[in-house]
Formats: C-alpha cells, structure tokens, sequence
C-alpha cells in the first residue's frame, strides 16, 4: 500500500505526479483526472494557449489566459480531491509570467524544469503553493538549495529527481545518453536525498523527493521509494488514457511505438530531447524545416539558426498532423500497448 504524499500542509492521497507535458498534452482534463484519483495533475504551460482565440497575434496574452482557465477547469473536475499544479519551462521568454499566473490562478504546486529555476522564490511568496525544482544531479540539487538558502532564506517544498529515461527535454549531455549503461541514477538519487537533509534541518521541514524517468509500473514505485524516494512522477503513460488531452492519433501513436522508434533529438531549447522517431525528424536528418513565424517561446531561439520551430511542431502533433510534429515520449512507450483511463491506471500503479 502506498502512502499519501504530503508537501507542507498539502496532501495528496497517492504519491503519485502526473508529468507536465506540453503542447498540450496535459492540460485541465488529465490533470483533473490525475487529481480527482487522488494524485497530483500537472498542466503544462508551455504554449498553453495554443487554441485560444487571438493565439496566432498575441501568443503571451493567450497563455496567460489559459494557465488560469486550465488550472480552474482542473479544480472543477477534481472535487476537491489530490492537487492540481503546474510545469513551468525555465527556458520560456514568459518564464516568471506563467508562475505568477499560476500562482494567481491557485495553483498547489509549480514544478520548473529546462533549466535551474534559479530565482523561483522571487516570483513565488511563501505560502500555499509549493515550489519543486527538476535536477537530474547531486551537484545540481547542491547548487539550488544553497542559493534559495543564501538568496531568499528558503527552501525547496519538494524535489523531483528527473532520470535519463524520461521523455521530452533532459538535463544530460547527449554523450551521457548514449552511454547509459554506465550511469547509476538509483546511486544519484540517494546521493540526491543525502544533499537535501541539511535544509530539512536548518527550515525544520520535510523536503519530498519525487523520482521520474522510466517509471512504468508499481514495482518501479516499490523500487524508488526503497531508494528514500516519497513518491513518483510519470508522464508517458497517461498519455494513452481517455482523458488525455491530445487528440486520438497522437495516442495512437503512443500504442503503436515500438522500441526502434524511440530516438534522441536535438530541440531549439538547446537540450537533447526524447522522441517518437516519425517522418518529421527523418525529413529533419536531410533539411531544417523552414521558419516563417516565431512564437516567442524560448529565450535562446534564434529562428534563423535553429532546424524547426518546436512551438509549430508540438502543436502539430497535438492537434494530430503527426508527420509534421514532434512527439516526445519517455523510454519506455514501446510498452504501453492500449488505451486506458486515468482511473484505471491509477488504480494499477497504487496496486489498490
């Protein structure tokens, strides 16, 4: 039987946190779900308001307006029940917006990750949302929680731990993907806990660590909470639940996968990323695809340097044009071989 994750004064019933996953993958209706069973729903910001009218003139307006619309629709479905937050990209041009929108819109939790969230708490007050950073090492673990420490007299409310088998954008040099049979993450997530003990002593609070990358079953939960980990984030598998936000190819997609599909890409955020390997990234091994809008996304996107407009090729493959989006997954996607519902699929991770 798993045990509640509780983060402050918040609990949630199981120590479960579905992954932001954007573009519009996970917005108000997964991450209601999520919360609803209990767990903790994650929505997205990045480019969240990629179907709200006005989006295509004034991309930040849009956003700003969908953060709060999504993080109220998600309360409405959970009744009450686990929390509803937020993924906040560091690398975003609109990075310290979308937190004080989240924050506004009553968001539980803001996770930041795609970089070191350096000076989250100058955005964030103490109070009823709860802050995570997303570090993939001790060393960087180290870093942030001496800064918040120096800078803001703070601390982290929890910590996720992000593995080299997650999907999407990660925290690792492309030679250390490649070579992960030399990596131990289980050594680096205990080295990870060890770091955060001293500031649970000094702020005389609990700081959860939250392990995510290549989570698949409830034995891998077992498995990280006998690390010292309090619970666990998954993404990919809520993807191919009824309540997903992505339009039905994109999950059938998902289905479909088969281990030689799963890819390491290079995205304009200027991380190695996880991928569906699909006609757009062949298409991108022989050309860049030409750029003829700039969706004001990322800080260090230079559209006449970069080989695709990822803010174009994410809401492609939401909207189902998957040969000309990209679809990001985690390692393990080429297990995921039906469709499920969030209920369900909570019900098999807590074994209950």
């Amino acid at each position: 039987m798993l045990k509640p994750l509780q983060i402050g004064e918040k609990i949630a019933k199981l120590p479960i946190i579905q992954g932001g996953m954007g573009v519009g993958i996970s917005r108000c209706k997964l991450a209601g779900a999520v919360a609803k069973e209990g767990g903790v729903g994650i929505i997205s910001t990045a480019q969240i308001g990629y179907d709200e009218e006005g989006f295509e003139q004034d991309q930040a307006g849009a956003n700003l307006k969908a953060i709060a619309k999504h993080i109220k629709k998600a309360k409405e479905i959970a009744q009450g029940n686990g929390l509803v937050g937020v993924n906040v990209m560091v690398a975003l041009k609109h990075y310290k917006e979308h937190v004080e929108a989240a924050v506004a819109a009553g968001a539980d939790v803001v996770i930041c990750g795609a970089g070191l969230p350096i000076d989250l708490p100058a955005q964030v007050p103490a109070g009823p949302t709860k802050l995570a950073p997303i570090v993939s090492s001790r060393r960087a673990a180290e870093l942030l929680l001496k800064k918040w420490d120096h800078q803001f007299q703070r601390t982290a409310d929890f910590i996720v731990i992000e593995g080299p088998l997650a999907g999407g954008h990660l925290g690792f040099h492309l030679d250390q993907l490649q070579d992960l049979e030399h990596y131990n993450f289980d050594h680096e997530i205990q080295e990870i806990i060890a770091a955060k003990v001293p500031y649970e002593a000094k702020y005389q609070k609990s700081i959860p660590v939250i392990v995510a990358g290549g989570v698949f079953d409830h034995e891998d939960i077992e498995h990280m909470i006998s690390l010292g980990a309090d619970g666990v984030q998954i993404a990919s598998r809520f993807v191919a639940t009824e309540e997903c936000d992505a339009c039905e190819s994109y999950k059938q997609a998902y289905i479909n996968a088969t281990s030689d599909q799963i890819q390491i890409v290079k995205s304009p955020v200027g991380m190695p990323g996880r991928a569906l390997r699909n006609e757009f990234i062949k298409h991108l091994e022989q050309a860049k695809e030409p750029i003829t809008k700039c969706y004001n996304c990322i800080k260090s996107c230079n559209p006449a340097e970069v080989p695709y407009c990822i803010t174009k090729a994410l809401v492609n493959a939401v909207e189902g044009d998957l040969d000309h989006g990209l679809i990001f997954c985690g390692a393990n996607v080429d297990r995921i071989n039906s469709m499920s519902t969030v209920h369900a699929l909570m019900q098999e991770l807590a074994q209950a």
